[in-house]
């Protein structure tokens, strides 16, 4: 803090000896110990209140950011909620018109080049979104072991 060195302070105390005097220089000194004590815990406690009120505001600040974090992410979640109901009413409106594909379809008789009416083959149907998958192929009858038997009669 201060730029002293050893002689600087030996000047000041051979004058502090000369104009206080030898008997009152150590109450002297021990007065301007506890002053220098009182300053040094003084600036101590400017400094944490300083520190504390960085700390508040930056603390005010990260709420700010988490509301505004919140107020995005109930913005994104109305979009997503939107998104879906849009794709949901399209694909019902896909399926209705899927629907009436097939029944006018099956009701549309072609003319054949022989003048007889024959009916238009059905359109296959459309499975729904979350319907399962045709069941595999078991090894067993892929292998001919059907009913637990071997090709050529014998039992397994």
């Amino acid at each position: 803090m201060f730029d002293v060195s050893f002689t600087e302070l030996m000047l000041i105390g051979v004058v502090a000896l000369v104009v206080i005097g030898p008997e009152r220089l150590p109450k002297v000194a021990r007065t301007a110990g506890h002053l220098f004590g009182r300053m040094q815990r003084y600036v101590a406690t400017v400094k944490a209140d300083i520190e504390r009120e960085v700390n508040i505001s930056e603390l005010k600040d990260l709420q700010n950011l988490k509301k505004e974090v919140e107020v995005l992410q109930s913005e994104v979640n109305a979009a997503g909620q939107e998104i879906a109901q849009a794709a949901t009413a399209n694909i019902s409106m896909a399926q209705k018109s899927i629907a009436e594909i097939q029944a006018q379809a099956q009701l549309t008789p072609e003319v054949s080049g022989a003048g007889a009416l024959e009916p238009t083959p059905a359109v296959e149907r459309i499975a729904p979104l979350d319907a399962a998958e045709p069941e595999a192929p078991r090894p067993q009858m892929e292998l001919g072991l059907e009913g637990g038997e071997l090709r050529g009669g014998k039992a397994a």
